[in-house]
């Protein structure tokens, strides 16, 4: 036998190491925090007397929308998330669709963000008679700002939204290109610039936290308690994920991933980076931790079934997975042995943590999905194995399933607390429309920005070449008609999050985010192969770099 494992020729990854090393290894645990937490506290009370007191006065509710605006954009909604909800739902309760104080782009934008289905009719009236958006807009340039950022909330059909942003989008540009006037600070031209290569409703909170703290400072306006509290909640937090992360570089490490699984992507470090997009609020430690372990087993099956395992290793290792029971090791090609042993500790461990809960059932549906996933890697194995080609309706419904994110959406409910109830996750399970837009948005974009490289070797079929043989296009057609597909997809998410009333919105927001954190990942390149010099910035953002209080 072994002669023949090593006659077998495999092809060769050439992925790079971890760029990382052991940096993240050690954590030194930090001085006394109990006088820091009592500051934070404080300033956390006179913020809520602040919303508390916007609230009683009519006149002051545009000044509480800009207060929930800054807290939000500033990273510490989750100090304030009943204060936010009552705050909006108050707003929601006492106007309607019928808001009348000014700002409405902002009200529109902060409604619609926490789940108040509010009418998009409210901008007609920024039309003109010949139905163009009215020149006069042009002259505000923060307005034109909010104008485009809320039409990044919009759902299919909203033909309103869909012409404010070509129109703010043509005008922003000419903001950035002209040298900033009397209308448009330095600060404020290169805020735009970052909001037209990302919108806020695509952003990670805590990446858009980093970036708006320094703008936010030199706001005259700026609330001086409130930039303090989100300094100081930045740094406070960070600690914690830099612990989690050595917690998780140990795990890792033990396995002696350069020798052991040589052939896979050594990428703990950004694929913590991706958990922290989806949840990165101190009470989603156990989640966190948790999950990383799921999609860094999940990287490593993906290059197993993509690059290393023959055909024939592949179909024993998912038959071992299905049957899920460490007695199936032995059947098992050596160097399958250790990621299918390091499976059934991770899963087995967070089972007994949560049977201690009265919740096992939740690591049953995340199990669950894990053997679904890897189902449908062994139909890709077979499609590339027999040279088949499938339709590209065959395609999408294996390829949705291998984008990753109805595994990934369902785990993440895991250890989420009283919200993630037995019936969140069958609905996680059902594979509704939100999690199957996130699931387009991953897909599209993994292949369209993968699809050059994978011309190069032996690999399964991809979306776009599918469409390509399917209908006789060029791939700048299909990459034009993807691009439209992924902001289609976008709107399926508004809808959904505004529509789907039986799931809580922090179980919804969880999807929101992976979808953003395949924005972040995908836009320009594969950044879990490649890891180019923007994701390594964000990552010493997050985990090296203190915020200077």
């Amino acid at each position: 036998m072994e002669v023949e494992q090593n006659a077998i020729i495999r092809p060769s990854s050439n992925f790079h190491p971890s760029v990382w090393g052991d940096q993240f290894l050690n954590y030194d645990e930090q001085e006394d925090q109990s006088t820091v937490e009592k500051i934070i506290e404080s300033l956390k009370e006179e913020i809520r007397k602040e919303i508390g007191a916007a609230l009683d006065d009519e006149t002051k509710h545009v000044d509480l929308l800009k207060l929930v605006n800054d807290i939000q954009r500033l990273g510490i909604a989750y100090c304030f998330e009943q204060e936010i909800e009552q705050a909006l739902q108050h707003i929601y309760t006492t106007y309607g669709d019928n808001w009348n104080q000014g700002y409405d782009f902002l009200w529109f934008r902060l409604l619609r963000q926490q789940g108040f289905y509010v009418s998009c009719d409210i901008f007609d009236k920024y039309k003109d008679n010949m139905g163009s958006f009215k020149e006069s807009l042009t002259s505000d340039v923060e307005g034109m700002l909010e104008l485009y950022e809320a039409t990044y909330m919009r759902v299919r059909g909203e033909v309103v939204l869909d012409d404010a942003l070509v129109f703010t989008k043509i005008e922003l540009q000419k903001v950035t290109k002209d040298p900033p006037s009397w209308n448009c600070a330095l600060s404020l031209s290169k805020h735009i610039e970052e909001a037209l290569e990302r919108p806020i409703r695509k952003r990670l909170p805590r990446l858009d936290s980093l970036r708006y703290i320094p703008f936010y400072e030199q706001q005259d306006s700026h609330n001086i308690s409130l930039l303090r509290l989100a300094k100081l909640e930045f740094n406070r937090l960070q600690s914690l994920h830099k612990k989690e992360l050595s917690q998780l570089s140990k795990w890792w490490k033990a396995f002696d991933p350069p020798k052991n699984i040589h052939y896979t992507r050594d990428r703990l470090v950004e694929l913590y980076f991706w958990i922290l997009g989806v949840y990165f609020e101190p009470q989603y430690s156990r989640s966190r931790i948790f999950l990383t372990k799921v999609i860094t087993l999940t990287s490593t099956f993906d290059d197993t079934y993509d690059i290393y395992g023959t055909y024939e290793e592949l179909k024993i290792f998912t038959d071992a997975i299905q049957r899920w029971t460490i007695t199936c090791i032995d059947a098992l090609p050596d160097y399958m042995k250790l990621t299918y042993k390091i499976l059934m500790d991770c899963y087995g461990e967070m089972e007994e943590i949560m049977a201690s809960e009265g919740k096992a059932y939740q690591v049953g549906y995340a199990k669950e999905t894990m053997k679904e996933i890897l189902r449908y890697y062994m139909i890709e194995a077979r499609w590339l194995h027999e040279g088949y080609a499938p339709t590209l309706e065959e395609h999408e419904s294996v390829s949705l399933i291998t984008a990753g994110y109805k595994m990934l959406a369902t785990a993440c409910f895991v250890s989420m607390g009283e919200t993630a109830t037995e019936e969140a996750f069958k609905w996680a399970l059902s594979f509704p429309p939100l999690i199957k837009a996130s699931c387009v948005i991953s897909r599209i974009m993994d292949d369209v920005i993968g699809h050059k490289e994978e011309q190069t070797r032996k690999h399964v079929i991809s979306t776009v070449e599918c469409y390509m043989m399917e209908h006789g296009v060029k791939e700048e057609y299909v990459y034009d008609l993807y691009k439209q597909r992924v902001e289609d997809a976008w709107k399926d998410i508004n809808y959904e999050l505004l529509t789907c009333k039986d799931v809580p919105m922090d179980l919804k927001t969880r999807v929101l985010n992976l979808s953003r954190v395949i924005e972040v990942l995908y836009k320009y390149d594969d950044n879990l192969k490649n890891v180019g010099e923007e994701l390594k910035d964000n990552i010493k953002s997050c985990f090296v770099n203190a915020m200077s209080v």
